[in-house]
């Protein structure tokens, strides 16, 4: 299935149902009155927030909802039916947008939230509301109202407790694919991950935490190169950054310190707080290195970067100090609720 994370749509709502221009006319009662009945008010147009969506795609087949109108007012003073409300379902961690202006309308966060995104129409008024005692037979109604129109930009920012950053190649997949039961692509060549994968960490049997996987980032990705900086959005709800770095890189393929600052500057470039964040340091790959060698290697790699957060050693590929990681994160979220 092909991942969508924005999407433009139109929304109508339905349209107030007209009042009823009618007399009461019955054997036996010569001057019945007036007997119109108002309309129904048009349907309202709702975005509701399904956990069990995660993409837009289905909005790049059907990109136009519309409400049902309000019937008409009826003789007999019979009210017409209210027009049904429509419910257009969307994943959760949908941004709502007006695409025309860029007013923010609102975001759903939890499983079945609804957002307003347009009101019906009102109700026209039948003849039988404008009787008096001098108007004994109005002619008069009005019809009803249109429901508003307008045109939406969404956006979806996947609800994740941790996020996985790193250069392409840096092991990302492989780690979530190790601790989770998610699958994404692995291969031995760059950018295998187009788009953000999630992946569910059980790490006790009421106690798990989520973990996005995006595509690798590479110097000047802000300026569009790679695959650009289009998906760390997907971080933005993230409560910790776990950065992923190669420590045995092929040679000439670069220097494992250089390459978590260029992916940091990017971070910053970036903006929306992600290069704050907290963010720990993984080294990977160690399996690549001997035994006496991994201690001093990535103690290098933690003091040219003077990182002075956690630093953690493992081995995505083979499993390698994974739990460990795991257990201090879910013990450090909860620590964090």
């Amino acid at each position: 299935m092909k991942f969508v994370d924005e999407v433009t749509i139109r929304v109508d709502a339905g349209r107030g149902g007209n009042g009823c221009l009618s007399f009461r006319r019955e054997k036996y009662i010569p001057k019945g009155g007036p007997d119109g009945g108002d309309g129904g008010d048009g349907g309202d147009v709702y975005l509701v927030a399904d956990a069990a969506l995660n993409t837009l795609v289905d909005f790049r087949y059907k990109r136009h909802f519309k409400a049902r109108s309000g019937e008409h007012g009826q003789g007999s003073d019979c009210t017409g039916r209210r027009g049904d409300d429509l419910l257009v379902p969307v994943p959760a961690g949908t941004v709502v947008s007006d695409a025309d202006t860029g007013e923010a309308i609102g975001e759903l966060v939890e499983d079945g939230a609804r957002l307003l995104v347009a009101r019906g129409g009102t109700h026209g008024l039948g003849n039988t509301r404008f009787k008096s005692s001098t108007n004994r037979a109005p002619r008069k109604t009005t019809p009803g109202k249109p429901g508003e129109s307008r045109m939406m930009r969404l956006e979806l920012k996947i609800l994740a407790d941790v996020g996985l950053v790193g250069l392409p190649n840096a092991g990302k997949s492989t780690f979530i694919r190790a601790v989770s039961a998610a699958r994404p692509k692995v291969a031995d060549y760059p950018f295998t991950t187009l788009y953000p994968h999630l992946g569910v960490v059980r790490v006790g049997p009421d106690q798990s935490f989520v973990v996005a996987d995006i595509p690798g980032l590479i110097e000047g990705a802000a300026e569009g190169a790679g695959l650009g900086i289009r998906f760390l959005k997907h971080l933005a709800r993230t409560r910790l950054l776990l950065h992923l770095v190669d420590v045995a890189p092929t040679e000439g393929e670069g220097d494992p310190a250089a390459d978590a600052r260029a992916v940091g500057a990017e971070l910053e470039k970036f903006g929306q707080g992600l290069a704050q964040r907290e963010r720990w340091l993984v080294l990977n790959k160690i399996d690549l290195l001997d035994q006496d060698a991994r201690k001093a290697r990535c103690d290098t790699i933690a003091d040219a970067l003077q990182w002075r957060g956690p630093v953690f050693r493992i081995s995505a590929a083979t499993g390698e100090g994974c739990e460990a990681l795991c257990q201090r994160i879910a013990s450090h979220l909860e620590s964090r609720k």
